[in-house]
């Protein structure tokens, strides 16, 4: 046999590489225009307030900076909602758990920091329990559907029906309600649902932190539990996805060995086991 491991991390280095370039290359001019045209803001704002010196705009530019850390929105007045209400409090807790992190709000009390650590100590191996938990759930329904449709061709269906049905829950329709409550566009909905599911978090989209905009209570907690059964599905559709590379690795560069053969029925033999786990 034909070890694919050292394969296998050379491509995941040049894949490193390949979307360094491609980030570098795409963002790169865009920010290189942003910092320009902000620089060029700042140039017109002292140039029309006169009785400004730099120094001062730029202190003042370093209370807004503070303030957007400590998630609290530079726009409005102090009659914007709190960030720490319950239903906020409630969608601060799944992120933590979930490991999702947007950045965008983090607690700033030593006591919070401190409950924060071990809350995520003990919530993050509860939720990777949960979702295993759900998870075999899910697999199972599947392996239901594959034993009660027995041809190769009916299973496949299957297969692509489940998917199918996962896909339009949580990755197609949602952005359509994102998009109807928050103003973004489908694209925009789509791309923090990815983000927020696949458990990147940048934090650059996140629901109901518009000021502008008035958010029904139960609104960010429906989005949390949405979250939790979308990170069983998405993880669920990764596991599978790194299982066919693996079996394609091994089918490519390992020889097969003669000598296994006679073993070949003993394993068809043994009970089936469920093939998508909730990777931990």
């Amino acid at each position: 046999q034909i070890s694919w491991t050292p394969l296998l991390v050379l491509g995941y280095l040049f894949y490193l590489l390949l979307g360094a370039m491609v980030f570098q290359l795409l963002e790169k001019q865009a920010e290189t225009h942003s910092r320009d045209q902000f620089q060029l803001e700042k140039l017109k704002f002292l140039q029309n307030y006169t009785c400004l010196d730099r120094q001062a705009l730029e202190q003042f530019v370093q209370v807004l900076m503070e303030a957007w850390e400590k998630g609290v929105s530079p726009e409005g007045n102090s009659t914007n909602p709190s960030n720490w209400d319950f239903s906020n409090s409630f969608f601060f807790a799944g992120t933590v758990v979930t490991t999702i992190g947007y950045g965008n709000r983090s607690p700033s009390t030593v006591a919070g920091q401190v409950f924060c650590v071990f809350y995520a100590l003990f919530g993050v191996p509860l939720n990777l329990a949960f979702l295993n938990q759900l998870g075999k759930g899910l697999n199972a329904h599947l392996m239901m559907l594959e034993r009660w449709v027995q041809k190769p061709g009916l299973q496949t269906l299957a297969v692509a029906v489940f998917l199918t049905t996962g896909t339009l829950l949580f990755l197609v329709f949602p952005p359509l309600v994102f998009s109807y409550v928050e103003g973004w566009s489908y694209g925009e909905g789509f791309y923090f649902t990815f983000i927020t599911l696949s458990t990147i978090g940048f934090g650059d989209y996140v629901v109901g932190t518009n000021p502008n905009k008035h958010y029904i209570p139960l609104y960010r907690s429906l989005t949390a539990i949405w979250i939790v059964f979308g990170l069983a599905w998405l993880a669920l559709v990764f596991n599978v996805g790194a299982d066919l590379m693996e079996k394609f690795l091994q089918l490519k560069w390992h020889k097969p060995d003669l000598s296994l053969a006679g073993d070949t029925t003993k394993l068809e033999d043994e009970p089936e086991q469920p093939r998508i786990h909730i990777p931990t």
